[in-house]
């Protein structure tokens, strides 16, 4: 997907979890949870699960420099019995290039390209040391819900979903 806008063209491609901009956008997200946290993100992460039909993982480039990142894959954590639902995960954008909007448009990517693979709810998890994170998701229609996942009891943990 290219869209020009008036800070650069913003592209995003689907790659697997071992390419290298991956790679390299995880461990700067990383560093950013060890800042804000005082340590990385544990969540146990199979890179098969970012692999279609069932998941997908995007790296975002504006102006071909590798600045984002966005994933979904499926899952079963039941917020919405009955529906199809994908977990968000990997959402990240550099401080290079924050500020652009580039986030809610590779969130609205990713529930786009979940509902073509079938999905009727997203789900994720964020904290509360991101409040720009969670400032993002409830502007885009994400409602509290109950905690899952890895970080399930965290007191920092903060869980949303959304219908599509």
């Amino acid at each position: 997907m290219v869209r020009p806008s008036p800070e650069g063209i913003f592209e995003l491609e689907r790659v697997g979890f071992a390419h290298p901009d991956v790679t390299r956008l995880v461990t700067e997200v990383q560093a950013f949870y060890t800042e804000r946290y005082g340590g990385p993100d544990e969540t146990p992460l199979d890179p098969a699960m970012f692999e279609p039909p069932t998941g997908s993982f995007y790296v975002g480039r504006l102006d071909g420099e590798p600045v984002a990142t966005g994933a979904w894959r499926r899952t079963d954590v039941g917020t919405y019995p009955g529906l199809v639902t994908v977990e968000v995960k990997r959402m990240y954008v550099a401080p290079r290039a924050q500020r652009r909007g580039l986030a809610r448009r590779i969130l609205a990517h990713l529930e786009r390209s979940a509902a073509e693979s079938g999905a009727r709810a997203v789900v994720l998890e964020t904290g509360t040391m991101q409040p720009e994170a969670i400032a993002l998701y409830t502007s885009s229609g994400y409602e509290p819900v109950p905690g899952f996942g890895y970080y399930k009891d965290a007191p920092l943990s903060r869980c949303f979903g959304k219908r599509l």
